[in-house]
């Protein structure tokens, strides 16, 4: 979804692993802790929602989170997977792509996990991939984070939103994240949101049990840290991953000798997996070895067939993102008559009519593929993609409101929809959309004076008057809870 991606990639305040402090450990080191009693005190599940919520509303509107709904609905589904497996799931949790090549992830209050895409690169599979995310799934599931305030009693957890966002920005993007916080702030922050030994221990014993009872391969966990340990040991500047995460060699063995607790699980290839592994090095690396000669390589070197069409499909994104739509589309055109509901396929085979030109068909054949999966978040923003370059305004309006139904904070969809209504000249409609997409972002005072700009624009329209007078007060009071946190 090309046309989509280079209008609405965001670069947000990327919040890494956090406020970890010490664990109170049993003396069984396969029982684990009696959860919630041990943070009830610090900081209640509401609490923590509201949070999260706000951290995740800053991070939108600062770090590189990526707007692609292929890799959202990737990552999401592969958390939902390891989460199904995972005691003490207390909400639902939200995982989201964050553009940066550097190997990390990162949880913090409400069950926000973020994923960097450099992480998705350097993971050799699937179930390699998932150790990590289960590992950080641990860290919220055994409510590191809130029992970490336990030790801060005389400081509220509201209070600490404001120096975590400088300070968790440190730990991705040193430069921004240091000039967000004071001097004065850094070091005591700093030490705050180090990992315990203790806490890593858990998340590790927590995460490897998720994973094999996800169906993943339980020993992905040691290979995957004994393949980072090996190849970052003598560099002076290891990944994000290895500062916030230390992988000493007990580490290590202590992963190995949990791995044998399960029994081993062959998984083949996921072709999701290196879809979009093929997908990240293709849009979101920026670096130029991955281009259409590094897929050709791949492709004619492959044995495996999954292996095979994720070569293709790189191969098919690079000629197109490099203006060769006239080449790219036989690629997707075989890959389809394989797979013809593959939503990978479907995406590109979008981008490239569009970029032909092919406006109507792109719709005809997104409207096909929607019947069967109502409310895919592919295919809908897909298709009320090509509906706006179509002409088709109304419809998708529409679309994009069904599906903000089910997903009502999802920023790309009123991108979108600002779009509809511009393209339309339903200007009413469109400040309103603008609003929201501020809002999103927690940037309240723009999104007050979008409003402002709508409220021109009612004519005699007491209703919509009074609706945008209540929404800006809405807005004002959000404003207020953000600067008081």
């Amino acid at each position: 979804m090309e046309t989509m991606r280079r209008s609405i990639v965001l670069c947000l305040c990327l919040l890494p692993a956090l406020v970890f402090a010490q664990a109170r450990l049993n003396n069984d080191k396969n029982e684990l802790p009696e959860i919630g009693v041990v943070a009830s005190n610090a900081i209640s599940i509401d609490k923590e929602l509201l949070v999260g919520e706000a951290l995740m509303r800053q991070l939108r509107g600062r770090a590189p989170i990526i707007n692609d709904p292929l890799l959202e609905e990737y990552i999401q589904d592969l958390g939902n997977r390891l989460v199904a497996q995972s005691d003490n799931a207390k909400f639902p949790f939200k995982f989201f792509p964050i553009g940066n090549n550097d190997i990390n992830a990162f949880a913090f209050y409400g069950g926000h996990i973020g994923i960097h895409t450099g992480l998705i690169v350097e993971a050799d599979n699937e179930s390699e991939l998932a150790s990590v995310v289960a590992h950080e799934i641990a860290h919220v599931t055994q409510r590191h984070l809130a029992r970490s305030i336990e030790s801060r009693q005389k400081t509220s957890p509201l209070q600490l939103v404001s120096m975590l966002g400088g300070v968790l920005l440190a730990m991705a993007d040193p430069e921004a994240g240091i000039a967000a916080i004071s001097a004065s702030q850094a070091a005591g922050a700093q030490a705050s949101i180090n990992y315990t030994r203790s806490n890593e221990k858990e998340a590790d014993r927590v995460g490897i049990e998720t994973l094999a009872h996800a169906g993943y391969d339980p020993s992905a966990a040691a290979t995957f840290f004994g393949k980072l340990a090996a190849k970052y040991r003598h560099q002076s500047k290891p990944p994000a991953f290895l500062l916030t995460h230390p992988l000493p060699e007990s580490r290590i063995a202590d992963a190995r000798a949990r791995q044998a607790i399960y029994p081993r699980i062959q998984v083949g290839p996921s072709l999701s997996f290196h879809l979009i592994k093929a997908r990240i090095q293709a849009r979101y690396t920026g670096i130029r070895t991955y281009d259409s000669s590094y897929f050709q390589a791949m492709l004619d070197n492959a044995e495996h067939p999954v292996i095979k069409k994720a070569a293709q499909y790189g191969l098919a994104l690079t000629l197109l993102d490099t203006e060769q739509p006239d080449k790219a589309k036989p690629i997707i055109d075989r890959l389809l008559q394989d797979d013809p509901e593959n939503l990978f396929y479907l995406d590109t085979f979008t981008d490239i009519a569009l970029a032909q030109k092919r406006h109507h068909e792109a719709v005809e054949v997104l409207t096909e593929h929607s019947l069967k999966q109502p409310r895919n978040r592919v295919l809908a923003l897909n298709l009320a993609n090509a509906m706006i370059k179509d002409g088709q305004h109304n419809e998708a309006v529409r679309i994009i409101k069904d599906y903000l139904l089910i997903n009502p904070e999802h920023l790309l969809s009123y991108q979108l929809l600002s779009e509809a209504y511009g393209e339309s000249r339903q200007m009413l409609e469109m400040h309103q959309a603008k609003a929201e997409v501020y809002a999103l972002i927690a940037a309240y005072p723009r999104a007050i004076d979008e409003l402002q700009t709508a409220y021109n624009f009612t004519a005699d329209s007491t209703l919509e008057k009074q609706r945008i007078r209540a929404r800006i007060e809405q807005m004002r009071d959000a404003d207020t809870r953000l600067r008081n946190l």
